[in-house]
């Protein structure tokens, strides 16, 4: 880290977010304290009580600014040396390339191609590749994970000891709770898992098995490409990397999730290792779109943006209905739900608007490059990036 005052990170290791955040703090050298696990009570307090309140009067923004459909997460916020409270992984790598400019070249690459190419596949990660390894977490590795446990430790500094372990001893329940949320429907007649029944809602398709296939195409994706060059846009870190691996890193403590991760992609599983290590660090080269990358466009082309468009047809449809509740609330409430589907496979969801705002932006930015700027896609994906903004 550098001798710069350190900003303040409330985050924990269990969210791949934070995990993302962490790696793009290491990779530009940014000074950070990382709360509540590292601090005091009263820091943790002080910081916890900033976020609440910047949240409340929704001063926290996405860098550079809110938008309409945004919506605030649990973790990670950052409370930036000049005063302000910034959150959103993705819009964080624009905020440290402005702020912390690093020697070996941006988070986000400069050519607008590449910088293109990064934002889709930080997308696809943070909003599909969540599914997944979620999935892991809490049906694959349910009974090998301790993330109960490291929730306790992460918040014992700001809160009293028994007060910790209930909540640590409750996340395995609310999470579990949460599978069909994150896309995870149990089939008929699945075992129990130790923190209680594996969902499956009444007229909800199993998803489980659409997971794994999915997983399992990501993860051959990326040996293909970790197999040819040491970073997936070239020779040096960006947020494309830091995506990915927010997102495989977070079941590298999850046992069983770890273990098959590492003899299915030992390749990939001794990158995240290398990238927890911080050892991304140290990355200098070029930058450039290799043919190697091609397997992880084709399934980020058959998941996230067949998603995306399903998501937003189905938000402009009950938008335009009058709804007007979306996202964990109205799945909680049965409303805003959708049927779709994925690599054959059938499935059901609700709709999220900071999804809609995801797809509008990168359907945006692909419309602003030139010709002779745009990177090389599957040909489902480019129609789809194609297609004309919503109204509303």
């Amino acid at each position: 880290m550098s001798s710069e005052s350190p900003h303040q990170v409330w985050a924990s290791d269990l969210s791949p977010f934070a995990l993302k955040l962490r790696s793009m703090l290491d990779a530009v050298g940014a000074s950070y304290r990382w709360l509540p696990e590292s601090g005091g009570r009263a820091e943790g307090l002080r910081l916890f009580a900033r976020i609440a309140w910047a949240k409340a009067r929704r001063t926290a923004i996405r860098f550079p600014k809110m938008q309409p459909l945004d919506e605030y997460p649990l973790v990670p916020f950052v409370a930036a040396t000049d005063g302000q409270i910034y959150y959103d992984s993705s819009s964080l790598a624009h905020w440290l390339d402005q702020t912390h400019p690093a020697p070996a070249g941006p988070l986000v690459p400069s050519e607008p191609g590449l910088a293109f190419l990064a934002a889709l596949v930080d997308e696809a990660f943070d909003e599909f590749g969540l599914y997944m390894v979620h999935h892991n977490r809490w049906v694959l590795s349910a009974a090998t994970n301790r993330a109960g446990l490291r929730v306790a430790e992460e918040f014992a500094p700001v809160l009293t000891r028994p007060l910790a372990r209930l909540i640590g001893g409750r996340f395995p329940r609310r999470q579990t709770r949460r599978l069909p949320y994150l896309f995870s429907v149990a089939p008929p007649g699945a075992p129990p898992g130790p923190a209680g029944p594996l969902p499956a809602p009444a007229g909800f398709p199993a998803t489980h098995a659409l997971l794994d296939e999915a997983w399992q195409h990501t993860l051959a994706a990326m040996e293909t490409l970790l197999d040819h060059q040491p970073y997936l846009l070239g020779e040096r870190f960006t947020l494309a990397d830091a995506s990915a691996y927010g997102q495989l890193s977070m079941n590298l403590p999850d046992g069983l999730a770890a273990e098959r991760l590492r003899e299915l992609a030992p390749t990939t599983f001794a990158w995240l290792n290398r990238i927890r290590a911080g050892r991304h660090a140290a990355s200098r080269g070029a930058l450039a779109q290799s043919a190697s990358l091609g397997p992880l466009l084709e399934i980020v082309g058959q998941t996230f943006v067949p998603l995306m468009q399903q998501n937003e047809a189905a938000f402009l449809a009950a938008h335009g209905s009058g709804e007007r509740l979306f996202n964990e609330r109205a799945f909680d409430a049965g409303r805003s739900l959708y049927d779709g589907e994925l690599l054959g496979r059938p499935f059901r969801a609700v709709v999220k608007t900071f999804q809609v705002q995801v797809w509008r932006e990168l359907r945006a930015r692909f419309g602003q490059l030139e010709p002779a700027q745009r990177p090389t896609l599957p040909p489902e994906t480019e129609r789809a990036l194609e297609a004309p903004l919503a109204a509303n």
